[in-house]
C-alpha cells in the first residue's frame, strides 16, 4: 500500500469515528481543509462516495461503512503492535485514552495524575469527559470509568475510588429563603438543578436510602445541565439545590459555599471502576496506568 493510500484510509476511519471533520482534523494534526481534500481524493480514486455530509453531521455511506468495517481492525492491530514495542524499552511508553464522567476526573484522577505523569514521562493520557454510556470498543478507548454497579459483566473492572456518597446541597442564601427540608418528599417544593443524561436524554433521578428503604425522586426546577460543573456553580450562586458525589463538592462544603441537607437520606454507591474488555492484551503503558490508579475498597468520608 502506498503511503498516500494509508493516510487516506486512516483519515476516513477518524472522520467516521468522530462524525466531524473538525475534530478528526485536530486528532490527526492537520487542517480541516487538508482533511477534506484527503477524503475527496480517496472517494475520487475509488469512484464511490464514502461519507454523507450535511451541515450538521458526517456519517459513512453504506459503502463507507463496509470499507471501514473491513479495514479498521487492521489499523487497530497495527496501533496495538506499535504500542507493544514499549515492552522493548526501559520504561513504558505510548498513549492511554479513557472516557469517564466529568466528576470522575476530579474524584479519581486529579490527585494522582501529577505523580503518574512524572513517573512515566513517555506515556500520554487523554481523558474524555462524557456522562453517557459510551461504547469503549467502538469509540476506540482503552478503558472507561463508571460506578461499579453499572459495568457490564463481560468487562474487567478495577476499582479506582472508594465508595461514592451522593449528597444534596444548596447555598445558604437559597436555603435561608426556601421551605424546610425534612424528607426527600419536600424537594417538590424546591428549585432543583437537574442533570440530563446524554445517552437516554432522560433527567437523572435523585436516589435516596434510609435503612432498607431505597427510592428515587424526579425533581423539578428551571435549570438543567448536561454536566456537573455548571450545576455546581449555579448552586453556589443560589439558584437551587443540586445532587452530586460529596467528594466532588467537598471543597465547596468545607469552605461554606454549599451546605448538605437531607443527610440522613443520602445513599452510598460502589466506587468508580476502570473497565476494559477482558480479551484485551494490556500494553505496557495501559498496564502501568491500571497499576497506579487501582484503589482498595473503602468508604468515602
Amino acid at each position: 500500500m502506498k503511503r498516500d493510500e494509508f493516510s487516506e484510509l486512516r483519515a476516513l476511519i477518524e472522520v467516521a469515528r468522530e462524525r466531524s471533520f473538525t475534530r478528526a482534523a485536530a486528532n490527526l494534526g492537520v487542517t480541516r481543509s487538508a482533511l477534506s481534500h484527503t477524503i475527496r481524493a480517496l472517494e475520487e480514486r475509488l469512484g464511490i462516495q464514502l461519507l454523507s455530509r450535511t451541515t450538521r453531521d458526517v456519517a459513512p455511506t453504506a459503502a463507507g461503512e463496509r470499507l471501514i468495517e473491513g479495514i479498521a481492525p487492521h489499523f487497530q492491530a497495527i496501533a496495538t503492535e506499535v504500542e507493544a514495542m514499549g515492552i522493548l524499552r526501559s520504561r513504558p511508553a505510548g498513549n492511554v485514552r479513557v472516557v469517564c464522567p466529568d466528576d470522575a476526573i476530579a474524584i479519581v484522577f486529579r490527585s494522582r495524575m501529577p505523580a503518574f505523569l512524572k513517573e512515566y514521562p513517555d506515556i500520554n493520557v487523554e481523558l474524555v469527559a462524557d456522562n453517557g454510556l459510551t461504547n469503549i470498543v467502538e469509540s476506540q478507548f482503552d478503558a472507561g470509568v463508571r460506578l461499579g454497579e453499572a459495568i457490564a459483566l463481560d468487562m474487567v473492572a478495577v476499582r479506582v475510588s472508594p465508595d461514592i456518597r451522593y449528597v444534596v446541597v444548596g447555598a445558604e442564601a437559597y436555603l435561608a429563603e426556601s421551605p424546610a427540608l425534612d424528607t426527600p418528599d419536600d424537594l417538590t417544593r424546591h428549585q432543583c438543578i437537574n442533570l440530563r443524561l446524554p445517552t437516554s436524554g432522560a433527567i437523572y433521578p435523585w436516589e435516596f436510602q434510609k435503612g432498607d428503604r431505597e427510592f428515587s425522586v424526579r425533581v423539578s426546577g428551571q435549570l438543567t445541565f448536561n454536566n456537573l460543573l455548571p450545576a455546581v456553580e449555579a448552586a453556589i450562586d443560589g439558584m437551587g439545590l443540586m445532587y452530586a458525589p460529596r467528594t466532588f463538592l467537598k471543597d465547596h462544603i468545607d469552605a461554606g459555599r454549599l451546605r448538605e441537607v437531607l443527610t440522613d437520606w443520602t445513599p452510598t454507591f460502589q466506587g468508580y471502576h476502570l473497565y476494559y474488555p477482558s480479551r484485551r492484551n494490556l500494553s505496557p503503558a495501559f498496564a502501568a496506568f491500571v497499576k497506579v490508579f487501582r484503589c482498595r475498597p473503602g468508604r468515602e468520608a
